[in-house]
């Protein structure tokens, strides 16, 4: 009895922890940069979170990764988090409001519907039918002031998508390690890459960070890199993959709500009809998968 009405309560924590906290990621990651280099930041996020995650596994047994598991999880985590969530970083250290970051990721979907065709995926009308509609939203965010107020913030976050989709897309096609022991493995290596990038570019810090960037810091590493992570990992078990990757339709919502409220940021009308258009696009290419069972599982989760 306890369990079956714990279970509901677990399935709202979880559902809390993806809207709410992976759309206040965004937020985070700009009062993080205003302290940090970026590359740095996001370098130490997840060489953190990843050898927090992989020493509590390896605590409870869970087997080390192969040395053929390593190299699968240091391709996927380079795309995945040193590409999505590096560019995510970038962009927005180069002045691409938060918000506007959120939807220009929200986006990943329709990549992922486009790399999966060379390995021979199937697209129905509907996919297809999103793929266009979110590629008109596309254009109309950069029509908006702020990307095109910053050219490089607007080709990094559009670049992030993309290798956050392939990233999704190849996962299924390597060896990676068993359950949240991937995700481990991933972080630890695209930290070492992130901070490596940082020493070869040059990146220093100038001054200590404030407690508002050590803040913002270690609310990613908690709360958007291993809460909000294990909270997804549950729903995938738990519920369709359509309803597990709902975040990708409400984080945009959130984003930009939390950036207008705290940070002082500003959306024009062409970002506020890109939202409009971006979302409806997901929801037509969600739409075939809430009406067919999961075959293989979900994507991989997003960058930020």
């Amino acid at each position: 009895m306890p369990d079956s009405r714990r279970f509901p309560l677990l399935l709202a924590g979880a559902f809390f922890a993806l809207y709410l906290i992976w759309g206040s990621t965004y937020l985070a990651i700009r009062i993080g940069v205003e302290s940090w280099p970026p590359l740095m930041m996001a370098g130490v996020r997840f060489l953190i979170a990843g050898s927090l995650m992989y020493g509590f596994l390896r605590w409870r047994g869970v087997p080390a990764p192969t040395w053929a598991e390593w190299k699968a999880a240091f391709v996927i985590g380079f795309l995945l988090l040193a590409c999505g969530n590096g560019g995510v970083t970038l962009a927005e250290h180069a002045g691409v409001a938060s918000g506007v970051a959120a939807l220009a990721i929200a986006t990943m979907p329709l990549f992922t519907l486009l790399f999966g065709l060379f390995w021979g995926n199937r697209t129905t009308h509907l996919e297809w039918a999103g793929i266009v509609l979110g590629l008109i939203g596309i254009g109309l965010l950069n029509l908006g002031s702020n990307l095109q107020a910053s050219p490089y913030g607007a080709a990094m976050v559009i670049f992030a998508a993309a290798a956050w989709a392939f990233g999704s897309v190849l996962s299924k096609h390597l060896p990676l390690p068993a359950g949240p022991m991937a995700s481990g493995a991933e972080m630890i290596t695209a930290g070492v890459t992130l901070l490596i990038g940082s020493l070869l570019s040059g990146e220093r810090l100038q001054h200590m960070p404030t407690a508002a960037g050590w803040g913002a810091l270690m609310y990613l590493v908690v709360f958007g890199s291993i809460v909000a992570f294990s909270a997804y990992m549950y729903l995938l078990k738990n519920v369709r993959p359509a309803a597990a990757t709902s975040y990708a339709y409400v984080n945009p919502a959130v984003a930009v709500l939390l950036g207008v409220m705290f940070a002082g940021e500003t959306i024009g009308t062409e970002e506020c009809l890109a939202m409009v258009v971006i979302i409806s696009a997901v929801v037509l290419i969600g739409l075939p998968q809430w009406r067919k069972p999961p075959e293989h599982g979900a994507a991989t989760a997003r960058a930020n």
